[in-house]
């Protein structure tokens, strides 16, 4: 954080009426620091343009409400980072739109880590919520921080997926960050914050209004290399990430259902507009591998992360490689992959999904699975 006299002029410039973050931008294209803006005659701040409302606000900035401010940075893992903090993350400073200040709760160094946001429905069927869980958590085993926007449905389970990897993953939140929004995910909040970080561009004491959300999405999506869909109506908001994910240049994947769930429409209409069509964690890796820096850990697949199948035997749980043990080189249905393993359909249909996103299993016409040369594994 910068000094912190310094940090109070940003802070209160951030919550002068009329400035939002394209103002911002253009004040200190103008002017070194927010604190020159401050310490400017009215005559050298109305060549600056600015509104009425914002010129009247700096004659009397709040001060009560920035001391709040650094008493909320004043707490552990607490931290302001400003465009021109060395910490800012490089990625988000490339959007046309870069919050003037990010607050982080937790380690702000995660947020220049090699980032992938995964996004969807807040009311997933089942499926899209474990697929989101296992393509999170291997991923995140992969090296990649899961972003995401502590939201009900898709970005809980991608989450979730990253901590129980024991990887990085990255809540953008719609609040300050002194409250948590749905209340139901403190604990998670609080699990992220130790595994990685919590972000807002917003101040401490800000309320879940319902505009605070959209906005969020472009730091959900500027932050990350690509942006994962998982389910999406035809039109949920995880679309704008998606598209604001394509303004920025960025990568955008898309996973695919059925044409009878209305949850897969969203994904549908992103891979006719050109989003990569995504059916295994591999397939992201792939692309965002070389983005990444191509480095050591992403290519050569060490522990944990997504490899080709021959390399995933210390990796597999038992039961997966019970299972594995069912299938051979002909296509077995689901049925008597149940049959011959003595698991229930719940815990089959489970290791299936997440063997085919390791790439250790195909799926073919009718529902019927394929072992990938796994018998040796065994």
């Amino acid at each position: 954080m910068t000094d912190r006299r310094d940090i109070a002029y940003w802070l209160a410039l951030l919550r002068a009426p009329g400035v939002g973050p394209a103002t911002f931008r253009d004040v200190l294209h103008h002017l070194p620091a927010p604190r020159t803006l401050f310490e400017a005659s009215a005559a050298q701040r109305a060549k600056l343009g600015l509104a009425r409302a914002t010129l009247d606000y700096l004659r009397q900035p709040d001060w009560e409400s920035v001391e709040r401010d650094l008493a909320w940075l004043d707490q552990p893992q607490h931290h302001a980072l400003t465009l021109h903090s060395p910490d800012y993350p490089a990625l988000l400073c490339e959007i046309a739109d870069p919050p003037p200040v990010l607050f982080v709760h937790g380690d702000p160094a995660f947020l220049s880590h090699p980032q992938l946001a995964i996004v969807g429905s807040r009311t997933p069927t089942p499926g899209g919520a474990e697929t989101a869980h296992a393509f999170a958590r291997h991923l995140a085993q992969a090296g990649l921080v899961i972003t995401s926007g502590l939201a009900l449905g898709i970005d809980a389970a991608s989450h979730r997926g990253a901590l129980e990897s024991g990887g990085l993953t990255i809540a953008v939140t719609g609040t300050g960050l002194d409250r948590v929004y749905p209340a139901r995910h403190r604990a998670l909040a609080h699990e992220i914050v130790e595994h990685g970080a919590l972000v807002s561009e917003l101040p401490p004491g800000t309320p879940p209004l319902p505009e605070h959300f959209p906005r969020r999405n472009r730091i959900i999506s500027g932050l990350s290399l690509g942006t994962l869909v998982v389910e999406a109506a035809a039109s949920s908001g995880s679309l704008i990430t998606a598209r604001l994910a394509t303004e920025q240049g960025r990568e955008v994947f898309a996973i695919p259902g059925s044409i009878h769930n209305p949850l897969a429409r969203g994904c549908h209409a992103l891979l006719r507009q050109g989003a990569k069509l995504v059916e295994t964690a591999q397939d992201v890796m792939e692309e965002l591998g070389p983005l990444a820096g191509a480095s050591a850990a992403l290519a050569a697949g060490k522990s944990g992360a997504v490899a080709a199948a021959g390399n995933e035997s210390a990796h597999l749980t038992v039961e997966q490689k019970a299972l594995l043990e069912c299938l051979s080189f002909e296509p077995a249905a689901v049925d008597t992959l149940i049959r011959r393993s003595g698991l229930t359909p719940e815990v089959v249909s489970s290791i299936l999904l997440s063997l085919e996103l390791q790439g250790c299993v195909t799926s073919s016409a009718g529902g019927r699975y394929l072992g990938c040369g796994m018998k040796e594994m065994t």
